[in-house]
């Protein structure tokens, strides 16, 4: 790897004086740096073609339209917009959501809504109420890595459950479940993506989301929906939300980040009534109150704007991307290689020969002018080696096509230098 690719690398590797160490909190032990943001350095340069991080992509937002509606706020609504809000979130935008969640079977109270900073407060906000050091969250293997971080940071301990083409096996999470109740652990919760997985990609079925649900309800177990891609599909609907068919044990996470622009910092969550105290509480305790300006803005965008319509033209520019992206792998990539077939967001999953360490091979594919984000990333236990996320959702066709061809011959080559046939 060329020396300016070295640079921006070790850039976001920490060093910090052993006194200074001394000082933390006993959790800070556990925050560590996203290998997603370790990379953005070197992937936001030009001549990089960048496959890792999941970017909206805003060539589909009007901007014009967009700044009609931050003049009109300021200049009709200014004194409101800029000023502090309540706690729990704008009126307005939490029946807004509602209408948006129904879209996926929900049927919702705004008073049940938390608006968050992004789904990601979201996710901290429920770690901080349900999890004590050495509890255990079950997570979908792979899992999306800003959750990690999190559950990490609270000192939880992660247990993967396997997943196949068409999500978590249910049987794997009643015995993932029983050997965990069979050593004495206590399960506070099941987190899982089950639209358009991140990092994998896969959707899950509408039978087996009705299985989980039973599962967790008997064993008394929330669960964690959340579902920043659900009204990203290609070709039909996703299934109803698992919320829409338990209020009372599933916490319902959503975004605009993926389907308005990521940037306003706008999440929520849907929570049952019994739990929507501890949260507020939680929340204020954190930010006091979310941005009343970047809620405001949404809400005006979903009044006055034809958000369905725009929803459908992201869903359209995706699609052909992944086109592009399922095309060149089908067409550059080793046969020893497999990947998934996304039916909507913005990644697929690629698993290697098993020899292939994806990790160590990022300085070669940044020399290679491509990136990627290597399996372990999804992982609590250092799993993944072999694998690795593509994404798809912001690069031209054209540049992906070019990236996935660069990157085969980092691929080629590895197997090559240990033996493997192709």
């Amino acid at each position: 790897m060329n020396s300016s690719s070295s640079d921006g690398l070790e850039r976001y590797q920490t060093h910090e004086p052993e006194n200074l160490q001394e000082r933390y909190a006993h959790r800070a032990a556990h925050m560590k740096p996203s290998e997603i943001r370790s990379l953005f350095a070197v992937a936001s340069r030009p001549e990089i073609v960048s496959l890792a991080g999941g970017m909206p992509n805003l060539s589909a937002i009007p901007m014009d339209m967009m700044a009609g509606i931050v003049e009109k706020l300021i200049r009709e609504h200014g004194q409101e917009a800029l000023q502090y809000g309540s706690g729990q979130g704008h009126p307005q935008l939490r029946e807004q959501i509602c209408d948006v969640m129904a879209l996926e079977g929900i049927k919702a109270n705004p008073d049940d809504v938390l608006i968050t900073t992004g789904s990601q407060q979201a996710l901290d906000l429920i770690s901080r109420i349900f999890i004590d050091p050495g509890d255990v969250v079950l997570v979908e293997a792979p899992s999306y890595v800003g959750a990690l971080g999190t559950f990490a940071q609270y000192e939880a301990s992660v247990v993967h459950v396997e997943m196949d083409q068409n999500g978590l096996i249910p049987e794997a999470l009643r015995q993932a479940i029983k050997t965990l109740r069979y050593q004495g652990r206590r399960i506070k919760f099941l987190y899982l993506i089950p639209n358009y997985q991140n990092p994998a990609g896969v959707l899950l079925p509408a039978d087996r989301r009705s299985e989980i649900l039973d599962i967790c309800r008997a064993e008394k177990i929330f669960i964690v929906e959340d579902n920043p891609y659900g009204l990203l599909g290609f070709d039909r609907p996703s299934p109803n939300a698992m919320r829409a068919e338990d209020s009372e044990n599933v916490i319902y996470l959503g975004s605009f980040s993926k389907t308005i622009v990521p940037g306003f910092r706008i999440g929520w969550a849907l929570v049952p009534q019994s739990l929507k105290e501890k949260l507020v509480i939680a929340s204020e305790s954190s930010i006091l109150c979310p941005s009343n300006f970047s809620q405001m803005a949404i809400a005006s965008y979903l009044a006055n704007q034809p958000w369905r319509e725009q929803i459908a033209s992201f869903c359209a520019l995706y699609k052909v991307r992944r086109d592009a992206m399922l095309s060149a792998l089908d067409a550059y990539f080793p046969k020893a290689a497999t990947w998934t077939k996304p039916a909507g967001g913005f990644y697929v999953w690629v698993t290697l020969p098993p020899e292939i360490d994806t990790k160590a091979m990022v300085p070669r594919a940044i020399a290679a002018k491509v990136a990627y984000v290597p399996g372990t990333a999804f992982f609590a236990d250092g799993f993944g080696s072999w694998s690795l996320r593509l994404s798809y959702c912001y690069p031209t066709p054209e540049r992906i096509t070019q990236g996935v061809m660069a990157l085969s011959k980092v691929v080629e080559q590895e197997m090559l230098n240990r033996g493997i046939t192709n």
